[in-house]
């Protein structure tokens, strides 16, 4: 790979952004999580977040889903 494939991979992968981040709350997360870096503890915290919000989608899904009142859950289970 030369230098200008390297330059373009990494444009698109990787983006510089700077935060305003409470240090004290940073230090903490890092110190809670027991991270080994700021990015780490970063990175963490967004990974929870996403999952916890997709958690809550599905409660969005409640009272919506139709379902056949004669199902028979624990009938299927039972081996002939």
């Amino acid at each position: 790979m030369d230098l200008c494939s390297h330059n373009i991979l990494c444009d698109c992968l990787c983006v510089a952004t700077n935060l305003d981040i409470d240090q004290a709350l940073l230090e903490e997360a890092v110190t809670v999580g027991r991270h080994r870096s700021k990015k780490a503890a970063v990175t963490d915290a967004l990974t929870e977040y996403i999952a916890r919000r997709k958690q809550l989608e599905v409660l969005d899904l409640f009272g919506t889903v139709d379902y056949d009142e004669k199902y028979d859950h624990r009938k299927l289970r039972r081996r002939p």
